[in-house]
């Protein structure tokens, strides 16, 4: 299966740190598509240091984003999730380990210069997303692969950083 085959609106799922957001870049430059990273609508003031919004106001920036021809979209917020799976043609979930998240976390915040996400500036090691990553991640993530196998969607799961890197080559993304 290729991107393609999951239709002009994929939702892309997994735990923080799993490769969501340069995932989906690599989907959209590929196929020419929007991208819509839901850490921005949820979090991006301008110039903040992760403020979310008010739920309404996020609510409704989805509500707006969901409602375009064609999209690939990352990010899990579950309370939004319903809607977005409703109006989705495919759906990809990548479910590496918590070990991993973490190092991708540790690796990017003290190595990597920039990032996905549409987020500002460089991440900043915390003991928050240190918290979320080691004791919230594990229950969203059997949250994610329940919902996964009822869904009746295209869909792929990715279930290892190698099988994420082997999805770019079959796929023909720039890893970049």
């Amino acid at each position: 299966m290729n991107p393609d085959a999951l239709g002009p609106r994929i939702c892309i799922l997994g735990p923080s740190n799993s490769g969501k957001s340069t995932l989906a870049t690599a989907i959209a430059r590929k196929c020419e598509r929007p991208i819509i990273h839901l850490d921005r609508l949820y979090h991006h003031y301008p110039h903040s240091s992760w403020c979310p919004r008010p739920a309404d106001e996020f609510l409704a920036l989805h509500e707006k984003a969901i409602a375009q021809e064609s999209w690939i979209m990352e990010g899990n917020y579950s309370r939004s999730l319903p809607q977005r799976l409703d109006r989705a043609t495919g759906v990809i979930l990548l479910d590496i380990s918590t070990a991993s998240s973490l190092l991708r976390y540790i690796q990017r915040t003290l190595w990597q210069r920039g990032r996905y996400g549409g987020m500002d500036g460089q991440d900043r090691l915390s003991w928050e997303m240190l918290h979320h990553i080691l004791f919230v991640t594990p229950g969203g993530r059997k949250r994610n692969a329940a919902l996964f196998e009822q869904l009746r969607l295209p869909r792929v799961r990715a279930g290892s950083v190698k099988e994420i890197a082997r999805l770019y080559v079959e796929w023909g993304l720039d890893t970049r």
